[in-house]
Order: structure tokens, then sequence, then C-alpha cells
């Protein structure tokens, strides 16, 4: 059992070290854009990276800003796509599956947005469609990848990517989940500092 537990912490400790810090900082790079131009954060995903997206909204909506509520400063406004439940089954019934991201992005988009795409594959025909959409209409996209990367890598802005064998969801949602907590405890301390 021990040697189980020391493969999966090596796999994940491997795979961590091999992210670019300099992808990492393109990502911040494009959010400290997002919030200068007053935009907000889409974020999305399938399965274990729709319940990383709906974590991350959670968290750095409420840590960034939570203990300097007194001071009024323009904030961030992060956005799970869909929104809830209910409108993802409903873009998936009624339109397809393939547009339950593309179709409530083209309601809400502008130009002053980005997006961050969580998709382990990077091959997902919904997460592509998005971000398509996205990059037709100039639209920053941070593409948070696994395994080779696929299509998402090819063509997001910023490639935050984790480069496993085929079918290593574990250790790629457990980066995933590292990187976006990253991303929190950047700009806590950025508007901290500021």
């Amino acid at each position: 059992m021990d040697k189980y537990i020391e493969n999966f912490i090596k796999k994940t400790e491997v795979a961590i070290k091999k992210i670019s810090n300099q992808e990492i900082a393109k990502a911040i790079h494009i959010i400290e854009e997002t919030y200068e131009r007053d935009g907000r954060i889409y974020i999305f995903g399938n399965g274990g990276s729709l319940a990383l997206a709906t974590h991350w909204v959670s968290d750095f909506n409420k840590t960034v800003f939570s203990h300097n509520l007194e001071k009024n400063i323009k904030r961030f406004q992060a956005i799970r796509i869909p929104t809830t439940e209910e409108e993802l089954t409903a873009w998936a019934n009624d339109v397809g599956y393939d547009m339950v991201f593309a179709g409530p992005l083209k309601n809400y988009l502008k130009e002053t947005d980005c997006v961050i795409a969580i998709s382990s594959s990077g091959n997902s025909e919904n997460i592509i469609k998005a971000v398509d959409l996205c990059k037709k209409n100039n639209i920053p996209v941070i593409g948070l990848t696994g395994f080779d990367g696929g299509r998402l890598y090819k063509i997001a802005d910023a490639k935050l990517h984790i480069p496993t064998d085929k079918g290593e969801y574990g250790v790629v949602e457990s980066a995933h989940g590292l990187l976006l907590h990253l991303l929190t405890n950047y700009f806590k301390d950025y508007f901290d500092a500021k």
C-alpha cells in the first residue's frame, strides 16, 4: 500500500514540475488585463473539471476581496458557465450537449472578457466549440489540459498543461486544482499589496 501511495504522489509531483512558469505568468497577465478592462472571467469544464470550475468561482470570488470589504474598489466577476444545472440540461436537451458552453457564452461574452477552459484530454467537443467562439471574437483563452494537451493546448493563449499518460485523470485534476488555487492566492496577495 505504501508503494501505491508513493507512486501516485510521485506522478503528481513530476507532472506539477513540468508546468511552464511562463505559461502561468501568461494566464495571470490575461486575468490582470481582464480586470483592467472591467471584464468578466468565464470558466467551464466537464465532469470533474466542472466541479473544479465551480469550486474556483466560489473560492476566487470570495477569497480575493473578502478581507477588504470596506475598500471601495473595482472587483472581479468570475462566472461558471453554464451558471446553473438547469441551464446546462436545457442546452443539452434542446440544442445539443456540444453547445452547453458555447450557447451560454454567446449570450454573455463581451470583448472585455476572458475564458478559462478546463479539459483533461483537451479534445472535448463542447469545450472546443466554446473556445472556437472565443477565438472568433478575440477573447483570450486560458486552457487547462492534461495528457498530450489535445486540440485545446494548440489553440489556447495561455497553456496550463499537465503532461501525463492518457487516462491519468486523478493526477491531471489534482494539478489543475493546484493551479486554480495558485491563481486565487496570487490575486488575493496582488490586491492586498495594492
